[in-house]
């Protein structure tokens, strides 16, 4: 039975990653910084990991080999930074969306398998050559993120694990809100088809759930 980790759990995106995975037979174990009804109806292991704990964060482990990680945590911040407080909140939002990801995929390393996975959720709004301009907050963590993963593809790449960016498009969550595009078991769909296919030839690219290269 193949094991996936995956974070950020109790709603959206993440959470619908753990109902497939564990649908498909998948041992699964999803942290969150707390459950949530939904996530414990799935019967999956849940662990409670806070991203902006980084001691939690770097101490982090689990017992067995890892087929499969996916960092899905984050936050959305402040889309108009003004203030220190809004300074703040940004501060706090490059933890969780780029540093603690980075962090977390260093300490679970040792329990990846050969051959395993390491996926992060970015976002087409961290491109630099498509960037359309404001929420700078969030734009920067997730260029900040592609920049800390697209680095790890190099350093892992002696061990066989493939590291990749997905953006997994404009999603009907709480941080994508009603008007989005597509639904988390649309999205999720999607992105593990592309999971399964990919090799280490794509270790190191920043892709969209269909497959197609998003620019850096």
């Amino acid at each position: 039975m193949p094991t996936v980790l995956i974070t950020g759990t109790n709603r959206g995106i993440g959470l619908e990653f753990a109902r497939q995975y564990s649908a498909e037979g998948w041992e699964v174990i999803a942290t969150a910084r707390q459950s949530s009804k939904e996530l414990d109806a799935l019967g999956v292991r849940v662990e409670a990991l806070d991203l902006s704990d980084a001691d939690a964060v770097a101490g982090f482990t689990v017992d067995g080999a890892l087929d499969l990680f996916i960092s899905n945590a984050g936050a959305s911040g402040p889309k108009d930074p003004r203030t220190a407080d809004d300074a703040r909140e940004w501060q706090a939002m490059m933890m969780a969306n780029s540093i603690a990801p980075y962090t977390l995929a260093r300490a679970l390393l040792p329990r990846m398998a050969d051959g395993g996975k390491m996926i992060a959720i970015s976002s087409g709004m961290g491109s630099i050559g498509d960037n359309g301009g404001g929420w700078v907050p969030y734009r920067t963590s997730k260029a900040a993120l592609n920049m800390a993963w697209s680095s790890l593809a190099l350093e892992v790449r002696g061990r066989g694990v493939a590291c990749v960016l997905l953006s997994p498009g404009w999603v009907k969550t709480r941080m994508g809100g009603a008007g989005a595009e597509i639904t988390p078991e649309e999205s999720v769909s999607a992105m593990r088809k592309l999971i399964d296919r990919l090799t280490m030839d794509d270790s190191g690219r920043f892709l969209r759930r269909d497959g197609s290269e998003l620019p850096w």
